[in-house]
């Protein structure tokens, strides 16, 4: 898996900006749109919103910058992305995986993935030949590397415990026990939830009797 990030910046139905860290690289490809209702949030339809996706994720070192973006180029990712989808989310409930799901990651990460190399100041830069395609393909193996691992990743793939809420991230947490996307954002709304609860359940307990 990619080095650690503090997370990508995602906006709220009602404009508020929070910091989800899906806990690798291949994850936060995910809140950028999907199959089904999920295409409401798609971002990868332009070149643009390619280029921002790629200024915040955990690619390291920070500043790849691509070639010219193609529709095929952003049907590729799109496809990968979707790919991915499944493949987590069949994690996070115990289901199946696709066949059609492992295919796809599986051929984009055959394909030569990006490479860095070493400058004279003792740094790490992208090498030449960057790429869509290497893109995809860094990105398919770092799926690869979490869903195989030796560290059972796979088996802590979670979807974020509230009810209209379906991003999916790996539970690094030593105990194991993330449930929210973000507790600025599901975990905080849960707690205001349960206080509003518990307020109106004893504003509503019978008074003692003497």
């Amino acid at each position: 898996m990619s080095e650690s990030a503090i997370g990508l910046p995602l906006h709220t139905p009602e404009g508020r900006t929070f910091r989800f860290d899906p806990g690798a690289l291949c994850l936060e490809l995910l809140p950028t749109g999907g199959p089904g209702p999920l295409a409401r949030y798609e971002v990868l339809d332009t070149p643009a919103g390619l280029l921002d996706w790629v200024a915040a994720a955990r690619l390291t070192p920070p500043g790849l910058r691509l070639p010219p973006i193609d529709e095929r180029d952003l049907a590729a990712v799109r496809e990968l992305r979707d790919a991915l989808h499944g493949i987590a989310a069949a994690h996070a409930h115990g289901h199946a995986l696709a066949s059609a799901d492992l295919a796809v990651v599986n051929a984009a990460a055959a394909g030569p993935p990006l490479a860095v190399r070493m400058t004279a100041a003792g740094q790490r830069e992208w090498a030449p030949g960057v790429s869509v395609a290497g893109l995809v393909s860094t990105i398919a193996r770092d799926a690869i590397d979490l869903f195989t691992g030796p560290y059972a990743a796979a088996g802590r793939i979670r979807e974020c415990g509230a009810h209209d809420c379906y991003l999916l991230f790996v539970d690094t947490s030593r105990p194991g026990r993330r449930r929210w996307c973000a507790m600025e954002r599901c975990g905080n709304r849960h707690k205001v939830r349960s206080h509003r609860a518990r307020t109106r359940t004893e504003g509503e307990a019978p008074c003692p009797q003497d």
